[in-house]
């Protein structure tokens, strides 16, 4: 019989945890920030995640609790806020309003015509909940190798403690995943330039731009600073009128992060042998596992499937924006450098954008980016802006992979010249082709019979040859 003194499995667990934390295990408070990517952080985060993880420890919860990564970011921002002048405010400003009339000279989607300005800290929690969204099956599948692996090395005569303390170690990877989340968060708060700059709809159909961070794209360009904004305006005017004309547009995108990310399964074998291999002392390691997406197995079948969805529909959508803001900004001398050294930053993507990309699993970057804006700007050539945007009406007439590579299909169809039918289209056309034949077979054999009657009252035997002047005038009564 137990001792009616015996503590809870999930206590001993608890108070085992809130040991190391407290730097009496092998792992201590600093360990865990610097897993957490909070290595050189300031006092105030680690505070910070040490009041999240005891909160874990007090009332463990099934669900994550995504205010610590929320709580976490702003720490971040908080250490680099950034600042702007009333000046940079008012030319931004300035440079949306002219940019908002070049853009209705290029296409009539939308009514955006206001920008943001948002600071750090603002954009930070503004998109966090969709971070949230695209990583919440990750920290899921995470949470519960973790449970998992310790069922599986836990001897069947202590199993009462696993069944016990699952919660609690849940509760404490979950907020760990949260605060890491929220770490990435913040340091990318420090590098986006717009609303629409990474391309998803972090901001649904609103434009904003972060005035702080304008510099990074200004500083060592030689381009007129005016020059710049006014390009950036374009661009993320462009980025938000798409996705309030195409209300559709924004669900589909997230539809497709979630059907990648639900086949994200951690695989508790690997996960075991990959804790063989670690020293609990060396935080150094565990980050490491954490930025190479060791814990992340190779994509199934499904997954290539739904990735290559994925990307197909960001290119779309960064394809239209950078071919609509390239014909907006003609007017601008220096568009071209200003279009190629975005185009660069955003093929190479800065450090929190990798981390991330580690993090939830996801490359934020569609990889046919170019291909996409070429596409866009033949269709525009072609058959015009008003034709080009009517491709963003609905879903099922969003160009596909296929069309990128080669766009004559779409284009044959907006002049409508296309040949491809759908399988009602081609069962009507034969119906009404066999229809046209019977009617016309009926309509000889009704001439021949009347030939031949007419050819039996003139009370000839009908073995004579016809009159050769006759044939092909008509006859008289």
């Amino acid at each position: 019989m137990a001792d009616e003194h015996e503590k809870d499995p999930a206590e001993e667990l608890r108070e085992m945890i809130q040991r190391m934390l407290g730097g009496e295990g092998e792992l201590d408070l600093q360990s865990l920030a610097n897993a957490a990517g909070m290595q050189g952080g300031n006092a105030d985060a680690f505070a910070g995640l040490m009041q999240h993880l005891q909160s874990a420890l007090s009332n463990p919860s099934e669900e994550i609790d995504w205010s610590a990564g929320v709580k976490q970011a702003q720490r971040v921002v908080q250490q680099n806020p950034g600042s702007v002048s009333a000046e940079d405010r008012e030319a931004t400003q300035q440079a949306a309003h002219l940019a908002a009339l070049w853009l209705d000279e290029q296409t009539q989607l939308g009514t955006v015509d206001r920008i943001e300005h948002l600071s750090r800290q603002q954009w930070a929690e503004a998109t966090f909940p969709v971070w949230q969204e695209m990583s919440e099956p990750v920290a899921a599948s995470i949470a519960k190798a973790l449970t998992d692996a310790m069922s599986e090395m836990t001897p069947e005569s202590e199993a009462d403690m696993v069944q016990g303390a699952g919660r609690l170690l849940r509760s404490v990877g979950g907020t760990l995943f949260a605060v890491q989340l929220g770490q990435v968060v913040g340091q990318l708060a420090g590098e986006v330039l717009s609303g629409g700059d990474i391309g998803f709809p972090l901001l649904d159909d609103r434009a904003a731009v972060i005035t702080a961070n304008l510099p990074q794209l200004t500083d060592g360009l030689e381009v007129p600073d005016d020059q710049t904004r006014i390009w950036l305006a374009l661009r993320e005017l462009a980025h938000a009128r798409l996705f309030h004309h195409a209300k559709w547009l924004r669900l589909e995108v997230m539809s497709e992060v979630r059907s990648y990310a639900e086949g994200i399964h951690v695989d508790v074998r690997a996960l075991d042998d990959l804790a063989m291999q670690v020293d609990p002392s060396n935080p150094e390691q565990i980050q490491e596992l954490l930025r190479n997406g060791s814990l992340i197995p190779p994509r199934t079948r499904e997954q290539e499937e739904a990735l290559a969805s994925l990307e197909t529909t960001l290119a779309l959508i960064e394809g239209w924006v950078d071919c609509v803001t390239q014909q907006a900004a003609a007017r601008l001398p220096k568009q071209a450098a200003i279009a190629e050294a975005v185009r660069r930053r955003r093929a190479t993507g800065g450090p929190a954008e990798k981390a991330l990309s580690t993090l939830v699993g996801l490359e934020i970057r569609p990889r046919r980016l170019r291909e996409a804006s070429e596409f866009w700007q033949r269709i525009t050539a072609e058959v015009g802006a008003e034709k080009r945007d009517s491709l963003w009406e609905s879903f099922d007439l969003v160009p596909t992979a296929e069309d990128i590579d080669d766009p004559s299909r779409i284009i044959a169809q907006l002049k409508g010249e296309s040949t491809d039918l759908d399988e009602i289209d081609i069962a009507l056309r034969q119906l009404f082709d066999e229809e046209a034949g019977d009617a016309a077979e009926e309509s000889h054999e009704s001439s021949d019979v009347t030939d031949s009657a007419s050819g039996s009252s003139d009370g000839d035997e009908g073995d004579e040859a016809p009159d050769d002047s006759q044939e092909g005038e008509p006859k008289t009564e």
